[in-house]
């Protein structure tokens, strides 16, 4: 058993699909699949990650000599929207072209069953759910960095903290507007912030924030969060799964989460607080390209609130230590170790 796992643009593409590469092709050292990361027809499976032009060209190649395509789901049209500078523009002829590109494999893998709901208006071809999954050992020593990083960026617990590239997808609004109705509480978001590829209303959030919101940029090490870090707070709007949400799971913090679809499978006030919508919306930024004559097609709305009452709860030590001990417990599932067998039972059937 021989797989091409391609990657397009591999150079540039970061965040959680480059993270879920990751663990996939480590997934494949621990129970010996032999792979490539070169998209040749000279194996028994094609599997494509993100798929761009050149995967779409071998995705039709690879058909045509009769090897089977597998494509993975990372981007959907949904979740590309409020990221960067034009992408809520882009989304809309993105749909139409993900639908052809998906449309040309024998198998779709999804990382959750949300995205696989919202594949199955994509494409007729057959699906499978298989978690991003989180690589524990990449958290491995994190504790140790609790005093370097909270030293560092002048943070005190208990602090709300959130991991990734800073979008408004995410819910940048909701977090700063949070640190200001919590000023006696420090907030420290840790990911790359970008800029030049951010609209002005991102910039602006950014630029506004109360001094008890920190915006750490890219960080050399990303355990420093996690030891940095006492409650994970993820209003984010539209996600397929959440890798950093696993990571902070693993790493034994609480979390609170917007109530959104794909967070379903977390039950609210023991793996987790959800937090509902209301009915604003914070999705509004002229400089991504986002239409604002008419009516959100997402509807999303701002629930500062919520996420104040639900901070408040977690003040107390042993609340967050209970919630916690519950979200590593919940997390097991995901190890890479529990789903690597997946991708060899996903080859083995095709082949």
């Amino acid at each position: 058993m021989k797989v091409s796992h391609y990657f397009e643009f591999e150079e540039h593409v970061t965040g959680g699909i480059a993270a879920s590469v990751d663990h996939q092709r480590k997934m494949f050292d621990r129970v010996g699949i032999e792979y490539t990361t070169e998209p040749t027809l000279d194996a028994d499976v094609l599997h494509l990650n993100v798929m761009g032009p050149r995967s779409v060209w071998h995705a039709r190649r690879a058909r045509k000599a009769g090897v089977p395509v597998v494509a993975h789901t990372h981007v959907t049209a949904e979740d590309f929207g409020d990221s960067f500078r034009f992408t809520n523009a882009l989304a809309r002829p993105l749909k139409p072209y993900l639908r052809r590109a998906y449309g040309l494999a024998d198998l779709l893998v999804c990382p959750s069953e949300y995205n696989r709901d919202l594949i199955k208006e994509y494409a007729d071809v057959p699906t499978t759910v298989i978690s991003n999954g989180v690589d524990r050992e990449k958290l491995d020593g994190f504790e140790s960095l609790e005093d370097e990083y909270r030293e560092r960026y002048d943070l005190s617990p208990p602090t709300v903290f959130l991991v990734g590239h800073v979008i408004k997808r995410k819910g940048l609004e909701t977090f700063v507007e949070t640190a200001h109705r919590t000023p006696d509480v420090d907030f420290a978001w840790f990911g790359p912030i970008d800029r030049s590829l951010k609209g002005r209303e991102t910039t602006r959030l950014i630029d506004e924030a109360p001094d008890n919101c920190t915006f750490t940029g890219f960080i050399d090490d990303i355990r420093g969060a996690y030891a940095a870090g006492d409650v994970f707070c993820f209003p984010t709007h539209e996600e397929n799964e959440g890798i950093a949400l696993l990571e902070a799971m693993a790493a034994g913090k609480p979390v609170v989460v917007r109530d959104i679809e794909t967070f379903s499978w977390l039950e609210d006030g023991k793996d987790c607080l959800k937090v509902g919508e209301s009915a604003g919306d914070d999705r509004h930024d002229s400089d991504s390209g986002h239409d604002d004559s008419g009516p959100d097609p997402v509807g999303r709305g701002d629930n500062a609130e919520g996420f104040v009452d639900a901070i408040d709860e977690l003040r107390d030590p042993d609340r967050r230590a209970e919630l916690g001990a519950n979200a590593a417990a919940r997390s097991g599932g995901f190890s890479l170790d529990a789903i690597a067998e997946r991708y060899r039972s996903l080859y083995d059937e095709l082949a």
